[in-house]
Protein backbone atom coordinates (compact mmCIF):
# COMPACT_ATOMS: atom_id res chain seq x y z
CA UNK A 1 0.00 0.00 0.00
CA UNK A 2 1.33 3.43 -0.92
CA UNK A 3 -0.07 6.03 1.47
CA UNK A 4 0.65 9.33 -0.22
CA UNK A 5 2.34 12.22 1.51
CA UNK A 6 2.25 15.74 0.08
CA UNK A 7 2.45 16.63 -2.72
CA UNK A 8 -0.55 14.45 -3.50
CA UNK A 9 -0.74 13.40 -7.16
CA UNK A 10 -4.52 12.94 -6.86
CA UNK A 11 -6.57 15.72 -5.26
CA UNK A 12 -9.42 14.37 -3.10
CA UNK A 13 -11.58 17.42 -2.35
CA UNK A 14 -13.21 18.19 0.98
CA UNK A 15 -16.66 17.92 -0.64
CA UNK A 16 -15.87 14.44 -2.02
CA UNK A 17 -14.41 13.23 1.27
CA UNK A 18 -17.41 14.53 3.22
CA UNK A 19 -19.82 12.72 0.88
CA UNK A 20 -17.80 9.50 1.11
CA UNK A 21 -17.97 9.73 4.90
CA UNK A 22 -21.75 10.27 4.71
CA UNK A 23 -22.20 7.21 2.48
CA UNK A 24 -19.98 5.06 4.69
CA UNK A 25 -22.05 6.09 7.73
CA UNK A 26 -25.25 5.23 5.83
CA UNK A 27 -23.81 1.78 5.04
CA UNK A 28 -22.90 1.33 8.73
CA UNK A 29 -19.49 -0.09 7.78
CA UNK A 30 -16.53 2.06 8.76
CA UNK A 31 -14.13 -0.35 7.00
CA UNK A 32 -15.21 0.89 3.57
CA UNK A 33 -13.02 3.03 1.31
CA UNK A 34 -13.87 4.74 -1.97
CA UNK A 35 -12.18 2.98 -4.89
CA UNK A 36 -11.88 4.91 -8.16
CA UNK A 37 -10.86 2.88 -11.18
CA UNK A 38 -10.53 3.03 -14.94
CA UNK A 39 -11.92 0.39 -17.28
CA UNK A 40 -12.15 0.05 -21.02
CA UNK A 41 -15.43 1.14 -22.55
CA UNK A 42 -17.68 4.13 -22.84
CA UNK A 43 -17.98 6.20 -25.96
CA UNK A 44 -14.44 7.63 -25.69
CA UNK A 45 -12.46 4.45 -24.94
CA UNK A 46 -12.06 4.53 -21.16
CA UNK A 47 -14.56 5.06 -18.38
CA UNK A 48 -14.43 5.94 -14.70
CA UNK A 49 -15.84 3.64 -12.06
CA UNK A 50 -16.56 4.11 -8.36
CA UNK A 51 -17.16 1.44 -5.75
CA UNK A 52 -16.83 1.00 -2.00
CA UNK A 53 -14.19 -1.53 -1.00
CA UNK A 54 -13.07 -2.69 2.46
CA UNK A 55 -9.84 -4.17 1.03
CA UNK A 56 -6.67 -2.17 0.46
CA UNK A 57 -4.42 -4.06 -1.98
CA UNK A 58 -0.62 -3.98 -1.87
CA UNK A 59 -0.36 -2.01 -5.13
CA UNK A 60 -3.09 0.53 -4.28
CA UNK A 61 -2.32 4.21 -4.08
CA UNK A 62 -4.12 5.45 -0.97
CA UNK A 63 -5.07 9.09 -0.48
CA UNK A 64 -6.26 9.91 3.03
CA UNK A 65 -8.45 12.87 3.87
CA UNK A 66 -9.42 14.03 7.36
CA UNK A 67 -13.12 14.89 7.44
CA UNK A 68 -13.54 15.40 11.19
CA UNK A 69 -11.35 15.07 14.24
CA UNK A 70 -10.10 11.46 14.33
CA UNK A 71 -12.09 10.53 11.19
CA UNK A 72 -10.19 9.78 8.01
CA UNK A 73 -11.63 8.55 4.73
CA UNK A 74 -9.51 6.81 2.13
CA UNK A 75 -9.52 7.01 -1.64
CA UNK A 76 -8.04 3.91 -3.31
CA UNK A 77 -6.64 3.73 -6.83
CA UNK A 78 -5.05 0.59 -8.27
CA UNK A 79 -1.66 0.95 -9.97
CA UNK A 80 -3.00 0.57 -13.51
CA UNK A 81 -5.74 3.17 -13.01
CA UNK A 82 -3.30 5.52 -11.29
CA UNK A 83 -1.37 6.11 -14.51
CA UNK A 84 -4.56 7.62 -15.97
CA UNK A 85 -5.60 9.47 -12.79
CA UNK A 86 -2.27 11.04 -11.83
CA UNK A 87 -2.88 14.76 -11.09
CA UNK A 88 -6.67 14.32 -11.36
CA UNK A 89 -9.17 15.85 -8.95
CA UNK A 90 -11.94 13.75 -7.38
CA UNK A 91 -14.78 16.06 -6.35
CA UNK A 92 -18.45 15.88 -5.39
CA UNK A 93 -20.89 18.36 -6.87
CA UNK A 94 -24.52 19.16 -6.15
CA UNK A 95 -26.32 21.51 -8.51
CA UNK A 96 -29.59 21.97 -10.36
CA UNK A 97 -28.77 18.92 -12.52
CA UNK A 98 -28.33 16.61 -9.53
CA UNK A 99 -25.52 15.33 -7.36
CA UNK A 100 -22.54 13.26 -8.45
CA UNK A 101 -18.86 12.53 -8.02
CA UNK A 102 -16.85 14.36 -10.67
CA UNK A 103 -13.35 13.68 -11.97
CA UNK A 104 -11.37 16.54 -13.46
CA UNK A 105 -8.58 14.77 -15.28
CA UNK A 106 -5.73 16.67 -16.96
CA UNK A 107 -4.70 13.42 -18.69
CA UNK A 108 -7.97 13.21 -20.62
CA UNK A 109 -7.51 14.25 -24.24
CA UNK A 110 -11.25 14.17 -24.92
CA UNK A 111 -14.25 13.55 -22.69
CA UNK A 112 -17.76 12.38 -23.38
CA UNK A 113 -20.67 14.74 -22.77
CA UNK A 114 -21.73 12.63 -19.80
CA UNK A 115 -18.32 13.10 -18.15
CA UNK A 116 -17.95 9.37 -17.45
CA UNK A 117 -15.88 8.47 -20.49
CA UNK A 118 -12.57 9.80 -21.82
CA UNK A 119 -9.62 9.15 -24.10
CA UNK A 120 -5.93 9.82 -23.46
CA UNK A 121 -2.78 10.62 -25.40
CA UNK A 122 -0.74 7.51 -26.24
CA UNK A 123 2.19 8.49 -23.99
CA UNK A 124 -0.01 8.52 -20.84
CA UNK A 125 -0.61 4.79 -21.21
CA UNK A 126 2.97 4.06 -20.30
Amino acid sequence: MNVLETPIPIHFTDAAAKKVHELICDAKNDQLNLRVFISGGGCSGFQYGFTFDPTINADDVVVEKIVKKNIVVKLLVDALSFQYLNRAEIDYREDINGAQFVIRNPNAKTTCGCGSSFSVEDDVQG
